[in-house]
């Protein structure tokens, strides 16, 4: 299972982010501690693939991801030009996390409809491929009708994956992308909802087996009961909102706090290995400050991470 960070989705960490060279900085930082890749959050900071543009010439090896850009807001012609040119950039380490978001940001905050997302997914992502894959597309469909092609020089296909927790959104993202990237999603809900699901409609439409990308928020400490009421407020948010929810029930778990990965570093990597048991591919981790001293809290998770890639 491949090793990566994810950042710029948790306040307490993002307030530490002064400047986009700073957002940058992470992603050669990452490189030089020897993570498989690193993901940026696509919410209300930085653009994400802005920041992997200007990343891409100072790195040289690491993949770099979204972790993901929101689909309403952009249309899929649109995106497809923007992410053939950071992929050229990037020089070929572009993977492009997409997802449908919340309703009650595209809706409530941005004041576009969320009506049937799943037909609205299904249709992004055929006209996104084919632009993405054969650099034309001719689809015509309920919510996008696009003829077109794009010539990005130097750009090359580059994986797609969409955040799926629904079994409709499991299924379209099996037939239709690379694989998927969860967040606040545990081992049992990873091991019997998403990889059966995503696997079972890969291999139905013919497509090779699915990354399932598995983002949790991490700690390594010795004041487990402090962190998790650390992690309950930190992602309290999440646990009200109806997707993540879902899984969480599934999980048997009462909030986000319980899905954290916590511990001292024997029992944090023995729940990662648990992750990758369930069949994810990647673990991408959201360290979060615990304890007296967060600075060496996020060192202390940090070097753990860094002493599991290429091991788990």
């Amino acid at each position: 299972m491949r090793i990566g960070l994810n950042y710029g989705g948790v306040a307490t960490i993002e307030a530490q982010i002064r400047s986009v060279d700073e957002h940058v900085q992470r992603v050669v930082d990452a490189e030089e501690d020897g993570f498989d890749s690193i993901w940026i959050a696509q919410i209300f900071g930085a653009d994400a693939l802005t920041v992997i543009a200007l990343a891409g010439p100072r790195t040289s090896r690491i993949e770099m991801g979204t972790g993901v850009v929101p689909t309403y807001p952009r249309h899929p012609f649109v995106l497809a030009q923007q992410a053939l040119t950071v992929q050229a950039a990037a020089g070929g380490r572009l993977t492009l996390g997409i997802g449908l978001s919340h309703q009650p940001v595209i809706e409530g905050m941005w004041g576009l409809s969320y009506k049937k997302p799943a037909r609205h997914m299904r249709e992004y992502l055929s006209v996104l491929r084919p632009l993405v894959e054969e650099g034309n597309v001719a689809f015509s469909g309920d919510v996008f009708r696009v003829t077109g092609g794009l010539q990005v020089p130097g750009a090359q296909p580059f994986p797609i994956l969409v955040a799926s927790l629904a079994p409709m959104m499991l299924r379209i993202a099996g037939e239709l992308a690379d694989g998927t990237v969860t967040w606040m999603t545990g081992p049992k809900t990873i091991e019997t909802h998403i990889v059966p699901r995503i696997s079972a409609a890969a291999e139905e439409a013919g497509r090779p087996a699915p990354r399932v990308g598995v983002a949790l928020p991490v700690a390594v400490t010795d004041e487990a009961s402090a962190a998790r009421e650390q992690a309950a407020q930190t992602f309290q948010m999440y646990g009200a909102l109806p997707n993540y929810r879902r899984m969480l029930d599934i999980e048997g778990a009462k909030g986000p706090a319980d899905v954290a990965i916590v511990g001292n570093e024997a029992e944090v990597e023995g729940l990662i290995r648990e992750i990758a048991a369930a069949g994810a591919t990647d673990f991408i981790a959201a360290l979060f400050p615990t304890d007296s001293d967060p600075d060496a809290s996020m060192e202390r998770t940090r070097a753990l991470l860094k002493s599991l890639v290429d091991k788990v």
